[in-house]
């Protein structure tokens, strides 16, 4: 079996990320949803605002994933946790570890920042990455109800 490493995403893994993120909304079912370029998401990534970060899985010489988060706050506990915003391996990948891997670099980062929680979505549809989250000790959080303001009514509350 091949090693698997998980690196810092470069600008040069740009290209790289925005096809594993097309990738990931073809598996979600939302193919035409992605907007993004990958001007956007090197000024997101690495510009001198930047704050969200990538890391990527290769296994040998082959990139599989990647998953991008950003830090977050809580403030009950008064530290700051990691936010899991997208995690996707590429399903002919599947099953050799790269997403536990991810899921871990991730964890050790959050445990060694101090960090208090580690967290992330998951679509209710989704049953493979649900019992995958699970079975390492993740918890759903199915109290709570995620809102979202975007598009004209984001942008109408805002001048309101």
């Amino acid at each position: 079996m091949n090693q698997i490493d998980i690196r810092a995403a470069t600008p040069a893994d740009v290209p790289r990320i925005l096809e594993l993120i097309t990738a990931l909304a073809i598996y979600e079912k939302e193919p035409d949803a992605v907007v993004a370029t990958e001007h956007d998401l090197h000024t997101a990534l690495f510009g001198d605002k930047a704050r969200v970060h990538a890391v990527l899985c290769d296994i040998g010489d082959t990139n599989v994933g990647f998953a991008l988060y950003f830090y977050n706050f809580s403030t009950w506990r008064g530290k700051h946790g990691i936010f899991l915003e997208d995690l996707f391996v590429e399903p002919e990948h599947r099953g050799k570890g790269a997403g536990l891997a991810l899921l871990k670099y991730l964890a050790k980062k959050a445990v060694s920042e101090g960090c208090e929680r580690f967290e992330w979505n998951v679509l209710d549809w989704n049953t493979p990455s649900i019992e995958f989250y699970e079975s390492v000790g993740a918890v759903a959080m199915s109290e709570w109800i995620g809102y979202r303001l975007s598009g004209t009514a984001l942008t109408e509350f805002a001048a309101s």
